[in-house]
């Protein structure tokens, strides 16, 4: 399936997550969807992406590593949307669109961080922020190296 149809799909499901369990699991699901991305673009993208893609794609990482993407524990088990990728018809837009989306994930899980009562719920948005804000700074480098 083409990047942005993933991303809209993701963005759709992750406007469906009323629990916190469903916010995680779609945090997950941002994150490795945007790595897929830039792992896909170091391989069949644009020479200029090709470099800055393969930072988005660390060995062993959840989309690019051997035996392929599982969710992290205490999510919801279910396959990763990610793992259906085949092409990124619209680099610039798709990358737009997936910055875009881990920046409203980062927004949103800050303020479930900060209003959570538990402690493991606390840390748990806060190891899917940090995960976000990672995927996001990667997929900024790619759209810097698209548009110098």
């Amino acid at each position: 399936m083409d990047a942005v149809r993933l991303i809209l799909a993701t963005r759709h499901a992750l406007e469906q997550a009323w629990r916190v369990e469903d916010l995680i699991t779609e945090a997950w699901q941002a994150q490795a969807l945007a790595e897929a991305v830039g792992g896909h673009l170091a391989v069949h993208g644009p020479p200029e992406l090709r470099a800055a893609g393969l930072s988005g794609c660390e060995p062993g990482g959840p989309a690019c590593g051997p035996g392929g993407l599982s969710a992290p524990p205490g999510t919801r088990s279910e396959p990763v949307r990610a793992a259906i990728l085949t092409g990124v018809r619209e680099p610039a837009r798709a990358l737009t669109e997936i910055r875009d989306l881990l920046s409203e994930l980062g927004t949103t899980l800050a303020g479930v961080a900060c209003s959570a009562e538990e402690e493991a719920v606390y840390w748990q948005c806060i190891d899917a922020l940090d995960a976000a804000e990672e995927s996001k700074d990667r997929v900024c480098a790619l759209l810097g190296a698209l548009d110098p």
